[in-house]
């Protein structure tokens, strides 16, 4: 049976209201982007700029934006942690890659003309 994991809500009111409000900032922004247009291209990109960079800040005040900031912290933290492999043996390793699809290429090529000449010659009797 599959276990069920918990899912995090948003439990606060304050953390509802923030959401609420970075939702209704970003979507004031996409509004203005529209209403601005007569202004000018840089006055319309900024508006749409200001007010999604508000919603992101204040989604970023809520719990949720706190939780992925540590997880971003915790990511970079792990890719800190990552041996990464030399030069040579990232070319070596390609190179195995290469090869075995080559490989592959060629067997995949000799089945479906075995199967080919199986088939069409040898059973159905359609000479090419």
């Amino acid at each position: 049976m599959a276990s069920t994991q918990p899912v995090d809500t948003v439990n606060t009111t304050a953390d509802k209201a923030k959401l609420g409000a970075a939702a209704v900032l970003v979507v004031l922004a996409l509004v203005a982007y529209y209403l601005l247009g007569k202004q000018g291209p840089v006055v319309q990109w900024a508006g749409l700029l200001v007010g999604v960079a508000a919603g992101v800040a204040v989604f970023f005040t809520a719990e949720p934006g706190k939780q992925l900031i540590a997880f971003g912290r915790d990511a970079w933290r792990e890719v800190g942690k990552v041996v990464w492999p030399t030069r040579k043996e990232s070319l070596q390793i390609t190179a195995y890659v290469f090869g075995f699809v080559l490989l592959m290429a060629i067997f995949l090529w000799l089945t479906d003309k075995t199967l080919e000449w199986v088939f069409y010659d040898l059973i159905l009797g359609w000479k090419k």
